[in-house]
């Protein structure tokens, strides 16, 4: 009888201590505040200069490099490659997830003749995109796959059936070494990475910044995905305030860049006048002029007849103890001496260059170190391109030019913020919380 006493005593402490132990557990799981703000880290390739982000994917799980591109509209993976996963899944003709695609110009595909592999099934739903780089595109099958974001063992969000486009390997040439994917975020698009994952968790929303770094040696810059605020560190700061928000123009002409990103600008003035710009190039008309934001172009390009006066406006701009020298590349058609100009927190004291946006107050300051490009020990020259854009945007704003700035794509409200250089504010790009 003792016995059996104790044996009860026991077993009510046991089940006591248990009930501590789930009590606490529950109470540190409700404290854990999930993630609503993603981080992708990117850095920039020295040889190609396009920007590169890691995402992980399929089932092992592992890394996948890609090229970040704005205006693609779903991701896009090489799967001719070594694709390799137990959970790939073909997205089928007339499915749900064919449907929610919603792409442009989807179609059922049933021209697979070999044995069936990712990229290659009958009865599956095609959509058409590809390569920025080679402005090539091709009809590819959709997929699903896993998706994860962050690395062991902090993974920030992982999710089992991401829809993805899979593509064939001639398509994706001229990209970085060990790219073998372009990471999409297309506005016009459900399944782009940002509108993707605002669909299937509820906590993120469809809104995303864009934070790149000037060094390809050092640090990385990085993608914000969710809601604002968005912090650099060292002091603690949101750069997220105080940006020029513009809306976003849309351009349904074009039969492959319907997720590009246009913006209206109505004038550029060059150390406060206003450049002489043809003022019909500044406005989509079927498809061309405006202008575009690429991640994937280098160097801003200008259409020749803008460059031209750009060039001309720059060049009355600069003090006159500065000497204007012969290029001493192709790639750019204005250079000077770089002997006698100063430097500061914001670059190379050139001539400031403002890009006026839909009203006169909405305005982007480009300082010396995103206009300018140092190309030896005594010469530097203006960071723009001219080039016949008859069959393209008229202005195409490039990552060199949006280095060191955060850009905002606020994809409910159809606007896109911008926040000038970040070194005004003794901060980089690179400065983000890369354990959040």
């Amino acid at each position: 009888m003792l016995t059996s006493k104790f044996s009860s005593s026991s077993n009510i402490y046991s089940t006591f201590i248990l009930l501590s132990l789930l009590l606490n557990i529950i109470s540190l799981c409700s404290s854990i505040v999930l993630p609503t703000t993603l981080i992708l880290p990117v850095t920039k390739d020295s040889s190609t200069l396009q920007y590169i982000t890691v995402i992980g994917q399929r089932t092992p799980l592992i890394p996948v490099n890609f090229t970040v591109h704005l205006g693609s509209a779903s991701l896009l993976v090489d799967c001719e490659s070594g694709y390799n996963s137990s959970t790939y899944k073909p997205v089928l003709c007339e499915s749900k997830q064919c449907s929610f695609a919603k792409a442009e110009y989807n179609a059922c595909g049933s021209l697979c003749l070999s044995k069936p592999r990712p990229g290659c099934n009958n009865n599956t739903c095609h959509t058409l995109d590809g390569n920025p780089i080679t402005d090539t595109y091709t009809g590819a099958e959709l997929a699903e796959d896993v998706l994860a974001i962050g690395s062991k063992p902090v993974v920030l969000v992982s999710q089992p059936k991401f829809i993805f486009t899979c593509i064939r390997s001639f398509i994706m040439t001229h990209l970085a070494k060990g790219v073998t994917g372009i990471a999409g975020f297309g506005h016009n698009s459900t399944i782009s990475i940002p509108n993707q994952l605002a669909s299937l968790d509820s906590k993120f929303t469809n809104k995303f910044g864009i934070c790149l770094s000037s060094s390809t040696t050092r640090s990385s810059g990085v993608i914000f995905i969710g809601s604002t605020p968005y912090y650099v560190y060292n002091p603690m700061i949101d750069i997220s305030k105080n940006l020029v928000y513009t809306p976003l123009v849309k351009n349904t002409f074009t039969t492959s860049k319907f997720s590009e990103y246009h913006v209206k600008v109505s004038s550029i003035q060059i150390a406060g006048k206003n450049v002489p710009l043809n003022k019909t190039l500044l406005s989509i008309k079927k498809g061309l002029g405006g202008t575009r934001i690429s991640t994937t172009t280098a160097f801003t390009i200008l259409h020749t007849t803008i460059y031209d006066v750009v060039k001309t406006a720059f060049i009355n701009a600069l003090p006159k103890n500065v000497t204007i020298v012969e290029p001493p590349t192709k790639q750019f058609g204005l250079c000077f001496s770089s002997k006698n100009i100063r430097n500061t927190n914001v670059g190379p004291d050139v001539p400031v260059i403002d890009i006026v946006f839909h009203k006169k107050s909405a305005f982007w300051r480009i300082y010396g170190a995103n206009s300018v490009v140092q190309v030896n020990k005594d010469v530097m020259c203006l960071a723009f391109v001219g080039q016949d854009q008859t069959r393209a945007p008229s202005i195409e704003i490039g990552g060199y030019q949006l280095e060191e700035n955060l850009l905002i794509f606020d994809l409910p409200q159809k606007k896109i913020g911008f926040s000038s250089s970040l070194k005004l504010q003794q901060t980089s790009c690179s400065k983000y919380e890369k354990t959040s």
